[in-house]
């Protein structure tokens, strides 16, 4: 898809984790590396959001201009920089997330009137496996003026389609995608749950 861009959000600071979760080890790839070839499989245009010291040789990488400001921040930033309409935001701590799923989402949102578009699945609104108009900058970044981070009152600021999981589910995909790592324990839960391609084993 030509007009659009991807925005890998790798930046956080991982204190639950203990470590830089960008870094860890999924399926013979880091989780930047597995994410990025998901987004790369969407658009040729794919950035990363965070540090240039830390993923600059990993690509393209875009700091924020609200700096310690949570995702949200992000986000801002990659709007602030694009220059096509769709924006896919997406989280570099999803490893099962495929490039199938990217890729119909991207359609959903490229028909769609609404400025946001989300799936809300797996217990609630994904809002770093998103597609971004680019005009939702402007309310972004009145939010952080604000001092209000959650993206949650990006939803309620701008006209937004959620995704329900029966849709998910209806189109072929499994809720499991969006399964995130925060914790040792979740990041160690998810390697058995996967073969050494990190793709979710056959339930027997």
């Amino acid at each position: 898809m030509n007009d659009a861009t991807a925005f890998i959000l790798a930046g956080g600071r991982s204190s639950r984790m203990g470590s830089d979760k960008a870094l860890l080890s999924f399926g013979g790839q880091s989780l930047l590396q597995r994410t990025l070839q998901a987004a790369s499989s969407v658009t040729g245009k794919v950035f990363v959001l965070g540090p240039k010291e830390r993923y600059g040789r990993f690509g393209d990488v875009i700091e924020d201009v609200y700096k310690d400001c949570g995702p949200l921040a992000g986000i801002h930033a990659a709007l602030s920089t694009s220059t096509t309409d769709l924006n896919l935001m997406l989280s570099v701590d999803m490893p099962l997330m495929t490039a199938d799923f990217l890729r119909w989402l991207m359609h959903e949102a490229s028909v769609a009137r609404e400025l946001i578009v989300v799936p809300d699945a797996l217990g609630g609104p994904q809002p770093l496996c998103a597609v971004y108009r680019r005009e939702v900058r402007g309310p972004a970044e009145l939010l952080l003026k604000r001092g209000e981070y959650k993206i949650s009152n990006l939803f309620t600021a701008v006209p937004t389609r959620y995704i329900s999981e029966r849709e998910v589910v209806g189109a072929g995909f499994s809720a499991e995608m969006f399964s995130n790592i925060n914790t040792p324990a979740e990041y160690e839960h998810l390697r058995a749950e996967t073969d050494h391609n990190g793709l979710l084993k056959a339930k027997s």
